[in-house]
């Protein structure tokens, strides 16, 4: 990891080490690709203000998420198959977030299960779930969530129905799966040290599905009953079901219009996440920075807003956070350095991240995280 400089080097390595069907599950998007690169591009597009002749020797970027102390404004996100870039991924990634003093998510649709990392790491996490069809797995799960000791339920409400997502199909993963074609076999074949993590993994089906949502029996079984268990007649009363059943703080992701930033505040939720799934359902929607502001203006005084989409550097965090987020979640950042190496790749991840963070925050002359508002961006002040 000591040549590694940016998320960049790391997506390269995740590359040449990860079997093409996983690296582009994770680095493509839906359709054309629209909203993927957007979220990209209108980051870029926000240029700082260079501060100079500022005390900046002592930078603090601690700060609260949901009331918890965190050591920088950052939060794993929720991505599905995570132990498939690396054998027991999920755990290796949440033990990186837990030591770097960040909340970790799990997906609902994780390789281990709740309870797998549960037992393997030190610290609570958050769960993300998915809403299906089957009320009575949904309130499973939220029961294991809540005997794991989970502390968020990560509300998952852009994904009723799901967007085509072309390369998958390409690559085999589609609804069954077909990955045991030949040109997949001789992939594996290529990463002997991937194949050889998977085959030592604790799991290599969907951890928290098989066995409990009737009809997953096994990984093709799954994803057939999972593709049908989305459910599009999903409205704001079952998420009120969810809010009277969940204890503990909610948090709706996938939140990018000002309507359903303000429906959200009402049913309740502690914090929402403007994001647009990472540009992997409705392609053509918005940029997730695009929205950011609006959102932040409109209910931003009374729940806490989350950010997700296209965080690729600390100076994405800074501007994400310049136009109101409390904190941005990452998902390809760290699933790149989770693919390069691990938790060590996770954690180098966390570290550019946050080191980028610190040296733009002192090049735009601010010292804390909280002094970080639209002043810091060219064109606000």
């Amino acid at each position: 990891m000591k040549d590694i400089t940016c998320i960049e080097d790391l997506r390269e390595l995740h590359r040449r080490k990860v079997p093409k069907a996983f690296f582009d599950y994770v680095d493509h998007g839906s359709y054309a690709e629209q909203t993927l690169r957007a979220n990209r591009a209108d980051l870029e597009a926000l240029k700082f203000r260079q501060r100079i002749l500022v005390d900046i020797s002592v930078r603090d970027q601690t700060t609260k998420i949901l009331g918890e102390p965190a050591k920088m404004p950052l939060i794993l996100a929720p991505v599905g198959s995570t132990g498939m870039q690396y054998g027991d991924g999920e755990i290796h990634a949440c033990r990186a977030a837990q030591a770097a003093g960040v909340p970790y998510t799990l997906s609902t649709m994780s390789i281990c299960s709740i309870e797998d990392v549960a037992a393997n790491v030190d610290k609570p996490f958050w769960f993300q779930l998915y809403v299906m069809r089957d009320r009575g797995f949904c309130k499973e799960l939220i029961e294991r969530a809540v005997a794991a000791k989970c502390s968020a339920l990560v509300l998952t409400v852009d994904l009723q129905i799901l967007g085509q997502r072309h390369m998958d199909i390409k690559n085999g993963l589609s609804v069954p799966p077909n990955l045991m074609r030949l040109k997949n076999i001789l992939d594996f074949a290529s990463k002997p040290r991937w194949l050889y993590g998977i085959a030592r993994a604790k799991r290599r089906d969907f951890g928290n599905i098989v066995g409990h949502l009737k009809g997953a029996k096994d990984l093709n079984s799954t994803a057939t009953r999972v593709s049908s268990q989305f459910d599009p007649t999903l409205n704001w009363k079952d998420i009120e079901w969810i809010r009277s059943i969940w204890p503990g703080k909610l948090v709706l992701k996938g939140i990018l219009d000002v309507e359903d930033a303000r429906e959200a505040v009402k049913i309740g939720a502690e914090a929402m996440v403007v994001s647009n799934h990472g540009g992997r359902q409705l392609d053509g929607a918005p940029s997730s920075i695009s929205m950011l502001p609006k959102i932040v203006d409109a209910v931003g005084t009374q729940t806490e807003i989350l950010f997700d989409g296209g965080i690729r550097s600390g100076q994405d965090v800074m501007r994400a956070l310049a136009l109101g987020a409390k904190a941005c979640m990452i998902g390809r950042s760290y699933i790149y350095g989770l693919g390069a190496g691990g938790q060590a790749g996770v954690t180098k991840a966390l570290d550019l991240i946050g080191s980028e963070l610190s040296v733009t925050m002192g090049l735009c002359g601010v010292n804390k995280i909280d002094d970080i508002g639209p002043h810091v961006l060219q064109g606000y002040q």
